[in-house]
């Protein structure tokens, strides 16, 4: 396989996660924003509402958190530190960013860890939200989301590593 083709290959699957990333962010939100204002309008004026309500909201929540967590790291749009590193040296600046990024990495992986622990204990212990479904089948998103950003973080170091090889090595 070409290197073209290999890039190639990698924009298209890259540019399908962006999608369905995107589309779940919308669809939760606009779904949460319906959802909510349907809750608080039965509430208010006819005293009635979805027993599991408050649930699906907090679980609605808590996807977009991750997902919007997801998409931010994918992008470099994270939360850092970047006001401590703008009077570094460009090469030490880029070596920063690498330890930064392996940071985030290390700290997503055990957050993914401990997620996946609590996932499975949750299972385990037949743990149940809104009205009876498996609490884990929620939850899920919890290990999924910390390891692809951890995945994500890795990409990141390894692409500032490589670009900064090419700019000295062609330069």
């Amino acid at each position: 396989m070409s290197e073209a083709s290999r890039h190639s290959w990698w924009n298209r699957v890259e540019g399908l996660g962006r999608a369905v990333e995107t589309w779940l962010i919308v669809l939760l939100l606009g779904g949460l924003i319906v959802f909510a204002s349907a809750q608080i309008v039965l509430r208010n004026f006819f005293s009635i509402g979805f027993t599991f309500g408050d649930g699906l909201i907090r679980l609605t929540v808590l996807w977009l958190a991750l997902l919007g967590a997801l998409a931010a790291s994918r992008d470099g749009r994270h939360v850092t530190m970047g006001a401590a590193t703008r009077w570094l040296p460009q090469r030490l600046q880029t070596g920063a960013h690498v330890l930064a990024d392996l940071f985030g990495a290390l700290v997503s992986a055990a957050f993914g860890w401990y997620a996946l622990q609590f996932v499975q204990d949750s299972r385990e212990f037949g743990d149940l939200l809104l009205n009876d479904v498996p609490a884990w089948w929620f939850q899920a998103i919890m290990p999924v989301a910390f390891a692809l950003m951890a995945i994500q973080f890795v990409a990141h170091a390894v692409g500032r590593v490589l670009r900064t090889e090419a700019r000295v090595g062609g330069g």
